[in-house]
């Protein structure tokens, strides 16, 4: 399937490893021009030759910025004044109990996992309106509609996206601009990889381990397992497309099954 996307430029957020890479990679393999994001130079030129290595007609630009703040967004958007795709993926998380989150932290989070999505899409938005064509995705989560009780700091920054999200898509009214959310359940990145082996060693597979691992936390997956990057990776490429185009203002679970109603 031919998503069309070559010559367009997309921004993806976080995109030095995990899910943002992956994204990555399907965009250049579809023929977009990619600016890879990250807040260091050093890892954003790493992801960018592990892309060019297994895509070497790849078109891979650096966009290192620290977006957790004002002036890094700034920063950024004066180097890169358009895109035709944005993906807001950058986000943090950590676990902490309710009570002992600090004023300071959920600024923190709010900052980092809301504010540089809404400064982004602000700037962005409004060049996608004129050329009349655009898309703009949000990478919220499943704990936006479940919260996490180990992380309730990050669980409202992610269903404050969804209303972000949804306020931006009136402006698009009868454009060719949309504005979605994805989200994800658990992703085997990088972290959840390594989180499964040091849990149950190296002596079973990382698929066994996988398995074990959403039995033993209670995850109600149809899956069993946690979902690859690429699978995600996957449907957002599609979202990024005009093949998309009846999609906006949506919030779409890509979980597994694992969210138990219909709405």
């Amino acid at each position: 399937m031919d998503l069309a996307l070559k010559g367009k430029k997309a921004l993806i957020t976080g995109s030095t490893q995990g899910l943002g890479k992956a994204v990555a990679k399907v965009l250049v393999r579809e023929g977009a021009t990619v600016y890879i994001n990250g807040r260091d130079e050093k890892r954003v030129r790493s992801a960018i030759e592990e892309i060019q290595q297994q895509y070497p007609s790849a078109v891979v630009k650096s966009a290192a910025a620290d977006l957790g703040n004002e002036s890094g967004c700034g920063e950024l958007l004066a180097n890169l004044p358009e895109v035709d795709i944005l993906i807001n993926n950058m986000g943090i998380f950590e676990a902490r109990p309710l009570l002992d989150i600090s004023d300071e932290e959920w600024f923190r989070f709010i900052e980092v996992n809301v504010m540089s999505g809404i400064r982004l899409s602000r700037h962005y938005i409004q060049s996608m309106l004129e050329r009349n064509d655009g898309r703009i995705i949000f990478v919220s989560s499943g704990a936006a509609l479940l919260p996490s009780l180990e992380m309730p700091q990050y669980s409202v920054t992610k269903t404050m996206q969804l209303s972000v999200s949804r306020n931006l898509t009136e402006l698009t009214r009868g454009t060719n601009v949309t504005v979605n959310t994805v989200l994800p359940g658990l992703m085997l990145t990088e972290l959840v990889e390594s989180m499964m082996l040091s849990a149950y060693g190296n002596e079973i597979g990382l698929d066994e381990a996988g398995e074990r691992f959403m039995k033993d936390n209670g995850h109600t997956s149809l899956l069993q397992r946690p979902i690859q990057t690429a699978e995600i990776a996957e449907f957002i490429a599609f979202l990024s497309s005009k093949l998309s185009s009846a999609i906006n203002g949506s919030a779409m679970r890509v979980d597994g099954g694992g969210i138990k109603n219909i709405f």
